[in-house]
């Protein structure tokens, strides 16, 4: 595996190291819709290269590949840079618990553990035989709960940031 690039210190924001939950949720809409080119392309290129004539084949695959790919885009640029582009426009740098920067195995953690967000209540659909409404309601509980992990905690930090030891800070101007 390669080593990360060497790049400049950004300059940290001294007066609000830990930026605000709104200002870090706007980033991850920002980053949504980044997300949906990444996993769009990466559906073609699977479907392309499999032959798949629809959707019901290979579709196991399918998830662990664009699973792999996301995974992928983070970790190399939370590796080389700290920041990917919804996190360079508001301004967010994510660091290990100390500030420096992510190892390339802090980085896969912290991917890991961000699925928490997600895969819990959507776990328990298939498992409960639950309807699409009561799944979708369930998720956003989760996700509002999940959401306030960072609000409650003293240094503003997400569950599956100090689960990973990292923290995202705020870059100065």
């Amino acid at each position: 595996m390669s080593q990360p690039l060497t790049t400049p210190a950004l300059p940290v924001d001294t007066a609000g190291n830990s930026p605000t939950v709104r200002r870090r949720l706007a980033a991850l809409l920002y980053e949504a819709l980044i997300l949906f080119g990444v996993v769009f392309v990466a559906g073609y290129l699977f479907s392309t290269l499999t032959q798949q004539r629809n959707g019901l084949t290979h579709h196991n695959l399918l998830a662990a590949w664009i699973g792999l790919v996301v995974g992928v885009y983070f970790v190399w640029f939370w590796t080389h840079s700290g920041q990917t582009l919804p996190m360079k426009t508001w301004r967010l740098r994510v660091v290990a618990a100390d500030g420096a920067p992510l190892s390339t195995g802090r980085a896969i953690a912290r991917y890991v553990l961000a699925w928490l967000w997600f895969l819990p209540p959507l776990a328990l659909h298939p498992l409960l035989g639950l309807k699409l409404p009561q799944t979708l309601m369930i998720a956003g509980i989760w996700f509002v709960l999940w959401a306030a992990t960072g609000r409650f905690d003293p240094q503003r930090k997400f569950l599956h940031d100090r689960l990973a030891g990292t923290r995202v800070v705020s870059v100065a101007r």
